[in-house]
């Protein structure tokens, strides 16, 4: 998935893109903003919810060079300053941040990818398996490359990643750890508009901290990708997962866990007024409470061109977990429904002045009345590109 991404963050590039400063081929788009939110439940929890509101100016820098013809490095970040007005404890600096560096080695029928990616996250509403917390966060680092070897009908492709994960806040420390994952796939093209073929991976995570099992992962399975023109674009994958677990963990008893994954995702621009795209399935990953998450989901959204300079954007999320899946002792085993809708509406004010006006609601139930809880967010945003 990494090196899809680079991929896809190679074409973006070769895109055209807004500057406040130009200096030969450097680039720089400078975009402040100033956020103002009323959120009904910061902490995230069933009972003593706190609620506040919130004022968050930020300062956005997107910077791009291009070091050859077809590659360019590229730097997006957005960082500000989080007011809590009420619950001061929970102020702070808040950065989201997408970097992205990019290079391609051409060699004949071989097209050699190198990459480096890192993101920052600090929204505990947004992560499912967790609640009764104001300040879970993850900040990831992958760098990698990626060979694809193109025989027109058939490519072959192989490549490695190197994962750093931390997490934002101490009380999650114990979670930080490295990942080495190799993914390999081959596809055949049966039509020009359909490729199909064969994946899989191998990965090993080793945590910082002897509270989770360190483990070997392994998955195979199907893929397609299917796109029969400029505005649809299908692509399902289907196989199965197993995690080999070593027994790290002081408390939590190491038990390999295996099941089937499933991911179908869309995209369908119908006209430039109505776009929309979905996933949904089922998967494995490396847990948080515990050794392991399990989880149905589902994610659709919508953006629509009501009238002239006037967008809406509606997206919502629905999971169905379970975590502490073999964890006989000492954690938590628990099954989670987790709900979250969000709407937005934004145009532009005069040439360079953009308002958006959000709303966002999040609901959590669990099999512990303790872990459940609902959040209301909403709130209004000024948005300027300097020229």
């Amino acid at each position: 998935m990494a090196g899809d991404a680079a991929a896809e963050a190679r074409n973006l590039q070769q895109q055209p893109q807004d500057y406040t400063i130009k200096s030969g081929d450097f680039r720089l788009l400078v975009t402040p903003s100033l956020r103002f939110d009323w959120n009904s439940n910061i902490n995230t929890a069933h009972t003593n919810a706190l609620s506040d509101f919130i004022l968050f100016p930020a300062l956005g820098l997107d910077m791009s060079y291009p070091l050859t013809e077809r590659n360019v490095l590229r730097l997006n970040v957005t960082f500000g300053y989080k007011e809590y007005l009420e619950q001061s404890q929970y102020s702070g600096w808040d950065v989201h941040s997408g970097s992205a560096l990019s290079y391609d080695i051409y060699v004949k029928d071989f097209w050699i990818n190198l990459h480096d990616r890192f993101s920052y996250s600090q929204d505990p509403s947004q992560t499912a398996a967790v609640a009764n917390t104001g300040t879970y966060g993850t900040a990831q680092n992958t760098a990698g490359l990626n060979t694809t070897w193109d025989l027109e009908d058939v490519t072959l492709s192989l490549g490695y990643d190197h994962l750093n994960y931390w997490s934002t806040s101490q009380a999650y420390s114990y979670t930080d750890h490295a990942s080495e994952m190799v993914v390999g796939r081959g596809g055949f093209k049966f039509h020009p508009t359909l490729t199909a073929g064969l994946e899989g991976t191998v990965s090993y995570t080793a945590y910082d901290q002897t509270a989770l099992n360190n483990n070997m992962g392994y998955s195979a399975g199907v893929y397609a990708d299917w796109q029969p023109g400029h505005y649809f674009h299908l692509q399902p994958r289907f196989g199965y997962m197993i995690y080999q677990f070593e027994q790290t963990s002081q408390t939590i008893p190491a038990v390999n866990q295996n099941a089937w994954y499933l991911d179908l995702t869309a995209t369908h621009d119908i006209s430039d007024a109505v776009s929309y795209s979905v996933s949904a399935g089922h998967e494995l990953t490396l847990g948080i409470y515990g050794d392991t998450i399990e989880d149905w989901y589902l994610r659709p959204s919508v953006s629509l061109k009501i009238i002239k300079n006037l967008t809406l954007n509606t997206s919502f999320s629905y999971q169905h977990g379970t975590q502490g899946l073999g964890n006989l002792t000492g954690s938590l085993a628990e099954n989670f429904d987790w709900f979250t809708w969000s709407i937005g509406l934004s145009r532009p004010l005069i040439k360079r002045l953009t308002i958006g006006l959000h709303y966002q609601l999040t609901l959590r139930t669990s099999n512990y009345p303790s872990r459940e809880y609902n959040q209301n967010l909403v709130g209004l945003q000024l948005t300027y590109n300097l020229p």
